[in-house]
């Protein structure tokens, strides 16, 4: 097992969405993204989860990531909320593209049991300023 290897694998299916302009396993700020830049997805590791079912039984290793994505518009009399709806969709998309035929989980290329979007989806859609943000929690079980 490799965490390199998962997010990696991860920031590969996510970062070539269509549409996306800027992309990093860096994160920045949205008010150090330029609108040119925009749309934008990060990619931010989170804190992992260790379970034991019981002294006999292996492990169960959750690794943990945030997707954050950034869509502003220049057009103050549009929301770009329509814009990052079609991009969390395209995150869900990505993830269910080249699920395992057997189990219907995404495995990164067999490098994991599944990868799913796990928890809630927090967006923040522009209304006030342009700008509009989404942190999509994804969960990651390592076998």
């Amino acid at each position: 097992m490799s965490r390199e290897a998962i997010y990696a694998a991860l920031f590969a299916k996510v970062s070539a969405i269509p549409g996306i302009k800027t992309s990093s396993r860096r994160m920045r700020h949205f008010s150090d993204v330029l609108g040119q830049e925009q749309p934008a997805l990060f990619q931010e590791q989170s804190p992992e989860t260790v379970t034991r079912p019981g002294n006999d039984l292996p492990r169960k290793l959750y690794l943990n990531a945030h997707l954050w994505i950034y869509a502003k518009t220049d057009d103050h009399t549009s929301s770009p909320a329509p814009m990052l709806n079609a991009l969390i969709d395209a995150v869900e998309d990505a993830l269910d593209e080249g699920s395992d035929p057997m189990t219907g989980n995404q495995t990164l290329g067999g490098l994991v049991s599944h990868c799913v979007i796990s928890g809630k989806i927090e967006t923040d859609d522009g209304w006030l300023d342009s700008q509009a943000i989404a942190r999509i929690p994804v969960e990651i079980l390592v076998p």
